[in-house]
C-alpha cells in the first residue's frame, strides 16, 4: 500500500495531532521512504540494532513507540547519522507514536496490558500533558498472584513493592516510566499499580501511601501496544508484520 495512505490513517486513528506529548517526541512520520509499504516491522525503540534487523527482514516501514529524536535538535553525525544512513540505504520509513499509543483505548499500551491482565477498563486516571494517561479496572486477587500473572503476560518477573493490602481489587496501569504517578494512583483510589519503572524514592512513596506497586520493566510493559497496533494494521490493510525484539532488561 501507499505510505501516505497508511500514515494518514495512523495519524487519524491514533489522534496524533490532538494528543499532547513531549516536544521531542515528534509523533508521526519521522523518516519517509520511496512511497510503498509491503512489509511492516514494529518495535519499542528506533535504535541501531532494531533498524538493522528491520532492514534485514525487508521491512519498508518501522513503527516504533520511541522515535529517533529524543535528544532534540542535533547535528546529523555519529550515531544519528548512522541510523539515518541505514534507513535511507534500505529505504525504510519510520513512524513513531509515543503518548498517542500509550493513551489509545483500543491498541494503547495501557489498555492492552490491562486487558491482558484480565481487567475490563473501567476508567482513566493520572493527568499528564493535559489529559488522563492511566487506565484502571477491577480484579479480586492476592497481590503475589497478580505478580505471577504479570510474569505470565510479559515474560518478566516484576519487582513488587508490597505497600498495600494483601488482596487487591482496583488496579491501575501506566506502562513505561510511571513510577512518579504513585501519588496520583493513590488519589484515584487504587490499591495496586502496574507500571514499568520508578526512581529510588518511589519505594517509600508506595510504602508510606499504602499502595502495592509492580515495576515490570519499561521495555517489557511497552511491547504490547506496538504489537496490538500491528495486528490492527494487518487486519485492516493485509500488510504482513513482524516484531523486532531488542529487550533492555530495564
Amino acid at each position: 500500500m501507499k505510505l501516505d495512505d497508511l500514515v494518514s490513517y495512523l495519524d487519524d486513528y491514533l489522534r496524533v495531532r490532538e494528543t499532547g506529548d513531549d516536544r521531542y517526541a515528534l509523533n508521526g512520520l519521522q523518516v519517509e521512504n520511496s512511497g510503498e509499504v509491503r512489509q511492516l516491522a514494529v518495535a519499542v525503540d528506533a535504535c541501531q540494532a532494531v533498524i538493522d534487523q528491520a532492514a534485514e527482514r525487508g521491512a519498508d516501514l518501522l513503527l516504533v513507540h520511541h522515535g529517533l529524536f529524543w535528544g532534540g535538535l542535533e547535528p546529523v553525525r555519529g550515531r544519528l547519522y548512522r541510523k539515518l544512513a541505514a534507513l535511507v540505504r534500505h529505504d525504510v520509513a519510520v513512524y513513531s507514536a509515543h503518548l498517542p499509543l500509550d493513551r489509545h483505548p483500543e491498541v494503547g499500551n495501557n489498555a492492552v496490558l490491562a486487558r491482558q491482565l484480565g481487567m475490563e477498563v473501567r476508567g482513566w486516571w493520572g493527568e499528564y500533558e493535559g489529559a488522563p494517561l492511566g487506565v484502571w479496572g477491577e480484579l479480586d486477587i492476592e497481590r503475589e498472584a497478580l505478580a505471577e500473572r504479570i510474569t505470565g503476560v510479559l515474560g518478566v518477573s516484576p519487582r513488587l513493592i508490597a505497600g498495600g493490602t494483601p488482596r487487591v481489587h482496583r488496579v491501575g496501569v501506566i506502562t513505561g516510566a510511571g513510577g512518579e504517578m504513585i501519588g496520583a494512583a493513590k488519589e484515584a483510589g487504587l490499591d495496586a499499580f502496574v507500571t514499568g519503572e520508578g526512581r529510588h524514592w518511589t519505594y517509600f512513596d508506595a510504602e508510606e501511601l499504602g499502595l502495592n506497586v509492580y515495576f515490570a520493566g519499561h521495555y517489557a510493559t511497552e511491547t504490547v501496544g506496538v504489537k496490538a497496533l500491528a495486528e490492527h494494521i494487518a487486519q485492516r490493510f493485509q500488510v504482513p508484520w513482524s516484531f523486532v525484539d531488542h529487550p533492555t532488561g530495564l
